[in-house]
């Protein structure tokens, strides 16, 4: 299957709540490899490489996320597939 990726962002009470942890743990049941972090501006960025299926579904989870997010907003684009990444991780 083609590769592509997109670049999440994640608005509302999205830090706090358990979110790049449980996007970790998502991610990784879907097969998704990436990154996921915190920006100063309140919001979750995430990069994620995967199948259509794989990043629809990781999509989808995104628009809800963990139990005690509230997420008001979430904008994706596309960008550059990264050759040779491994794994979804946490960044700080």
């Amino acid at each position: 299957m083609r590769q592509r990726r997109v670049r999440i962002v994640v608005r509302g009470v999205v830090q706090g709540v358990s979110y790049r942890a449980s996007t970790r743990v998502t991610a990784a049941e879907l097969g998704v490899v990436g990154w996921v972090r915190n920006r100063a501006d309140g919001a979750v960025e995430l990069e994620a490489q995967g199948d259509d299926a794989q990043l629809a579904a990781l999509q989808a989870w995104c628009a809800h996320g963990p139990p005690l997010a509230e997420v008001t907003g979430v904008a994706v684009d596309g960008v550059a597939v990264v050759d040779g990444e491994r794994g979804f991780t946490i960044r700080y």
